[in-house]
């Protein structure tokens, strides 16, 4: 079959001159690489990831899929927890949120932040109209100020919003003076992995507002996507506790990601739209680089902006004694502080009278 066999060019190129070749090992001829010796290879290769890699690498001519990184979405249908949209779980202590800004809406996620950044996606908006409305930016403005119900009575408000820079950045360093960078944090993703500090800023960045440039207008920072879409395809991997264990007294594992009922199919799809892969370059040295799935990834990206926020404000860098001090701020009058989780005393409150919580870490 080999020896029979011929190359017959099927792609068209622009340059003739140029011509491509992918060719796996299984076409080698006779007295080169068997098939024989490829089969043992491969069985040989078996219980070893790096062994499995360097074979779909090397004999197949293939890409490499990093086992596991991109969770099935229907898997995580029965993941899915049960609390009514836009409250605040119990053990949540800030809120933080991501926003993408699209040509026609700019779509926010905020999530919930606990100890171990375990977290709890709380809501889901999309603004109609895009960078070219001001309505859309009235809309992001007043998100700002909205308020979150927590499970003991108080009122949350997001600590920090992260806003993407890479579709009309003039329209979101406007925006970002605008309503003022205390509460505002304007970022720019780049690829790679940077595991020592994911985020780094802010930097000085100039702006052009209203036709007119100003030097050092912005502040920016800048956020290694990949490593933080890794952490949360870890996170979706952890494993959970039984519905028994929990009743025990069990906790989540830290870095738990809970998902609501009330989150629909697509918005899954789009949390695991991407892949990580090993691809090689022409001089042969591979890297790993995040390739869709699909199209639409916004609630990945808005997941990734959102963990920035959490990381800009400290919380990986907190100490027990800070966690302590947010639980305290956070809870409602008669609740139960520990260093474990935050233990409330439902009491009754007059139903106009609101408490915003704002910790003194999140300045």
């Amino acid at each position: 079959m080999l020896e029979t066999g011929e190359w017959r060019a099927t792609a068209e190129s622009a340059d003739p001159s140029t011509v491509g070749y992918h060719l796996s090992a299984l076409y080698s001829p006779v007295g080169w690489l068997s098939w024989e010796r490829i089969a043992r290879s491969w069985e040989a290769a078996q219980g070893s990831d790096d062994a499995i890699r360097a074979f779909k690498n090397t004999i197949l001519g293939e890409t490499w899929v990093e086992s596991g990184e991109a969770p099935d979405w229907q898997r995580l249908l029965d993941r899915k927890e049960e609390w009514a949209a836009g409250e605040v779980p119990a053990n949540a202590l800030f809120l933080t949120a991501g926003a993408d800004v699209q040509k026609d809406r700019i779509e926010v996620d905020v999530w919930a932040w606990g100890r171990g950044l375990e977290s709890w996606l709380i809501d889901h908006i999309v603004i109609e109209g895009g960078p070219g409305s001001e309505s859309c930016w009235n809309g992001l403005t007043e998100l700002l100020g909205r308020t979150w119900l927590h499970a003991n009575g108080s009122q949350m408000t997001i600590a920090r919003l992260a806003v993407d820079t890479g579709y009309e950045t003039p329209a979101v360093y406007g925006w970002a003076r605008k309503v003022g960078f205390g509460q505002v944090a304007p970022v720019k993703g780049v690829e790679g992995f940077n595991r020592a500090s994911p985020v780094s800023g802010p930097t000085f960045v100039d702006a052009t507002i209203a036709g007119k440039r100003l030097r050092r207008g912005a502040r920016l920072w800048t956020v290694a996507v990949s490593t933080f879409k890794s952490e949360t395809y870890r996170f979706l991997r952890l494993e959970r506790p039984t519905p028994e264990e929990l009743a025990d007294g069990s906790d989540y594992p830290p870095g738990t990601l809970h998902l609501p009922g009330w989150i629909n199919s697509e918005w899954l799809k789009q949390l695991v739209a991407e892949q990580l892969v090993t691809v090689r370059n022409k001089r042969g040295f591979t890297r790993l680089e995040w390739q869709k799935l699909r199209e639409r990834n916004e609630a990945l990206d808005c997941r990734v902006y959102a963990r920035a926020a959490a990381w800009i404000l400290g919380a990986d860098r907190w100490s027990e004694k800070q966690w302590d001090e947010l639980a305290r701020q956070v809870a409602a009058p008669g609740a139960e502080v520990g260093t474990g989780t935050v233990k409330t005393t439902r009491q009754s409150r007059p139903a106009n009278q609101r408490r915003s919580v704002r910790s003194n870490y999140m300045r």
